[in-house]
């Protein structure tokens, strides 16, 4: 089974990042540390993330930061060394790592303790589990789960747990101190003004509860 060695989990999305190029502005953020990436542009064709993720590749090259693709098995299979990360209604998790292998690294999002309990016995990596706080993005999944589920899917799960949903540098520590392995933002980086600045923040909050 692959290591999870990051803390801080990007999850792209070239829609917020107030007009600005998506891979120039990774640069920026690579500059300030080496979060995981995960390509989420569901709406480019498989030819198309194909060519972001090489070029996502391409900066990522200096920088021991591992790449995801999100739900797509096709296009990580495509790239060398490239994770997947799948939806909460995507193929089993089971599926996923038999096409796969065991040599790269699988991702789950979840939205319920008993999803996450699951996405382990199935043989995840990984699992992020939101919104644990309020956030515009992830309304769809009904109201914030809140630190105490965070906390009881940590005790319940072996695996490393990513908190994902209204993050800021705080509430990262709130979610390390509740037993969350890291944290997943999208606009908390993508957003900001200065994303370098955002990125520190956010790397050092994580790094402050081990």
């Amino acid at each position: 089974m692959p290591g999870v060695d990051f803390r801080l989990l990007l999850v792209t999305d070239r829609h917020q990042t107030n007009g600005r190029p998506l891979v120039p502005l990774l640069q920026r953020v690579l500059t300030a540390g080496a979060p995981a990436i995960q390509l989420r542009e569901r709406d480019l064709s498989a030819r198309e993330l194909v060519t972001l993720a090489r070029e996502a590749q391409a900066v990522m090259a200096s920088r021991r930061s591992q790449l995801l693709i999100n739900d797509r098995i096709d296009v990580a299979l495509a790239l060398e060394g490239v994770g997947v990360h799948l939806r909460s209604n995507s193929l089993p998790v089971s599926v996923a790592r038999q096409l796969l292998g065991a040599q790269r690294l699988l991702g789950i999002s979840v939205h319920a303790v008993e999803e996450a309990v699951v996405g382990e016995s199935q043989g995840a990596d990984y699992i992020v589990l939101g919104p644990i706080y309020e956030t515009p993005s992830k309304q769809m999944f009904g109201p914030p789960l809140g630190i105490h589920t965070l906390e009881k899917a940590c005790r319940l799960v072996r695996i490393p747990i990513v908190g994902i949903g209204g993050v800021t540098a705080a509430r990262a520590r709130e979610m390390r101190r509740a037993g969350a392995f890291g944290v997943a933002v999208i606009t908390a980086i993508l957003g900001a003004a200065d994303v370098e600045s955002a990125t520190r923040e956010l790397l050092d909050a994580v790094a402050l509860y081990p």
